[in-house]
């Protein structure tokens, strides 16, 4: 019951206070393009404290996080990860489904923050794409931030990593963090119900440019997926 009742608070607040900030920034966006990301990085704190006040989940990161020109590969279990990037990163950049762009009003303010579309039927032309707007989101300082598995996962499970992955490493040449993390646990994909928890991400040891394409998945993929039960 206390569950049920923290999701419905935590959805009467987070959603219709999203809903002013998204309005914010699309009116603000018009006079200066920059402000879209500050809106977007009070928007993250403001789903960090959301999740922290009303739902009881703490975060809390394993390991030493390097910030840098890096290749951020995270582990993709729930929402809250999509927004919280927001807060563990300085403006992130983050490769997002297309899909995600058609959706009104939040479309547009993904392209002006500058999100990275994937159009998976787009073959080649969506890697030359994407590496683009990577080595350019580098160049500004900003971190380049990748959900391998495409999709959310339920907590436990270990699909494995996209061929994109493989064709951003090969093609960026940056090393790679990743990152495992448990959100499926409190926030499970699918659920209206959050629980109260705590929230871990775990930073694995640095993949370095250049290695063979099956090492740097093999790597990549077990790091992630530290945070497993079978792990």
């Amino acid at each position: 019951m206390i569950t049920l009742l923290r999701s419905i608070v935590f959805s009467l607040v987070f959603y219709p206070g999203s809903l002013l900030l998204v309005l914010a920034a699309l009116i603000s966006s018009s006079f200066s393009p920059p402000t879209v990301q500050r809106v977007a990085t009070v928007w993250g704190w403001f789903h960090h404290y959301c999740a922290r006040w009303l739902l009881g989940q703490k975060v809390v990161i394993e390991g030493d996080l390097p910030l840098g020109p890096y290749l951020y590969i995270v582990k993709h279990e729930s929402m809250f990860e999509t927004i919280d990037m927001l807060c563990v990163f300085d403006r992130p950049v983050i490769a997002a489904k297309r899909e995600l762009f058609d959706i009104p009003l939040w479309g547009t303010i993904a392209e002006r923050y500058g999100l990275i579309p994937i159009e998976r039927s787009a073959g080649a032309s969506a890697m030359r794409t994407l590496r683009t707007r990577a080595r350019e989101a580098n160049e500004a300082g900003r971190a380049v931030c990748i959900f391998p598995e495409g999709t959310r996962v339920p907590h436990g499970e270990a699909p494995p990593l996209r061929s994109g992955f493989a064709g951003l490493y090969a093609l960026l040449g940056l090393p790679v963090v990743p990152i495992a993390l448990n959100s499926g646990l409190v926030s499970p994909k699918g659920s209206f119900l959050k629980k109260a928890g705590v929230i871990t991400y775990k930073v694995g040891e640095i993949v370095p440019a250049g290695l063979d394409r099956r090492e740097a998945e093999v790597r990549v993929h077990a790091a992630i997926n530290a945070l497993n039960p079978k792990a």
